[in-house]
């Protein structure tokens, strides 16, 4: 039996003529660009996150990379996030010209550990004045230039909401409240899930200053190929990442900033607008398969030897207390069992091989193999199985089955 990671053709099949009509539609207006499917998106998703504003951009990417340019974050400034991430998340930190600051994650939910964050700013960093400094950037490591001896001012807290679970939102946003610090929340994996934030439900990406969204094609809400969306509640934040998105221009033809072209297009907004109404049912399909899965380990006495994801706001009332975006198990011996899998044609994937400390990009920040000791034990250990909103019970138990039979 084949199964694969992720199978996107019996949603398609579904929802094909109110896309294609939702297509035709932008066609026959001939509106492309920032239009009134791009308009009707964004108000569907501020009111779906329960979100002052939402702002369409391109991708996921431009939407962190926007947000960051509006808060004035760059050189000399710094950025607190996890080693264990996508990417992007480090990666736009980069491009802005400022230096991002890892922190370790916790062991049962792969995100920013608030311990190792609080630990961080207490050790390696201290107040001066209204600001708190990087105090190593001085001695030289992750200096800001050869030619600029200031300390690295520590500007921001970039939470990411891995694989579908939100963080420890309350506990980083006493610390981020304590330090004066924003906190920008990366839920490129999470639309839709939920916690209890200050004991009041809340969705992931309307906690902080700002969040934002990936609608890359594999994500729960998925595009027809890249767009992201931020949400925010500030309203003078929100005019400049208007601005900023469209290269800085306003009015028409005039730049008081510089922007980029992060614009989102109709034909996606359109697409996604067709989605979106299903978004619940979809997550809900995703907890079904998880707690499919977690059955089935038991049944077959597999809880003792792999790791399970780890549900800490389950009880808390909360429907959408994960969305799964991953299904990820862990085990020491996940490249056998990879192999093994692969054998009897189950799709599976690795997220991720590396801490983003360790990318060759990143030599230049000073750390090495061992700094985040989790990030290295879940870049080694952390497997993710199929997952999808229509996956058959039958590829489930095929897929544990195998599992079973690799540990004998």
């Amino acid at each position: 039996m084949r199964v694969p990671l992720l199978d996107l053709t019996e949603q398609y099949r579904v929802l094909a003529e109110p896309i294609r009509q939702a297509i035709d539609e932008v066609m026959a207006s001939q509106r492309f660009i920032l239009g009134p499917k791009v308009e009707a998106f964004e108000k569907a998703m501020a009111a779906y996150c329960k979100a002052p504003h939402a702002i369409g951009v391109s991708s996921g990417t431009d939407a962190f990379l926007a947000i960051l340019m509006a808060l004035g974050i760059g050189p000399g400034d710094a950025v607190v996030t996890t080693p264990y991430t996508f990417f992007a998340t480090g990666g736009c930190i980069a491009r802005v010209g400022a230096k991002p600051l890892f922190v370790d994650i916790d062991p049962a939910t792969y995100n920013l550990s608030p311990t190792a964050l609080e630990a961080f700013l207490e050790n390696e960093c201290e107040t001066v004045g209204e600001n708190v400094v990087f105090a190593q950037a001085q001695v030289g490591k992750l200096a800001a230039s050869p030619t600029d001896d200031r300390r690295l001012r520590v500007r921001a807290i970039v939470p990411v909401h891995l694989f579908g679970l939100c963080c420890e939102m309350d506990a980083i946003h006493e610390i981020s409240e304590r330090y004066q610090l924003d906190v920008i929340e990366d839920a490129a994996q999470a639309i839709g899930a939920e916690y209890s934030f200050g004991g009041k439900m809340a969705k992931a990406g309307a906690m902080g200053e700002a969040g934002f969204f990936s609608f890359y094609p594999s994500k729960n809400l998925g595009a027809a190929g890249d767009a992201g969306m931020i949400v925010c509640r500030d309203n003078q934040l929100a005019k400049q990442l208007r601005i900023l998105r469209d290269h800085g221009m306003e009015p028409r033809y005039f730049h008081s900033v510089v922007g980029g072209n992060f614009r989102l297009d109709e034909i996606q907004a359109a697409i996604l607008a067709v989605k979106l109404p299903h978004l619940e049912s979809w997550s809900a399909a995703r907890r079904a398969a998880a707690d499919f899965y977690k059955a089935e380990f038991s049944r077959a006495g597999l809880v003792e030897k792999i790791a399970l994801p780890a549900e800490p706001y389950r009880d808390g009332g909360l429907t959408n207390h994960h969305i799964y975006h991953q299904y990820v198990i862990r085990t020491p011996k996940r490249d056998p069992l990879r192999e093994h899998l692969a054998k009897r044609e189950i799709e599976t994937a690795i997220y991720y091989p590396l801490g983003l400390h360790e990318q060759k990009c990143f030599a230049c920040l000073g750390y090495k193999q061992g700094d985040f000791p989790e990030t290295g034990r879940a870049a080694r250990e952390a497997l993710a199985l199929p997952i999808y909103p229509e996956i058959s019970r039958e590829s489930q138990r095929y897929v544990v089955n195998s599992i079973a039979e690799f540990f004998g």
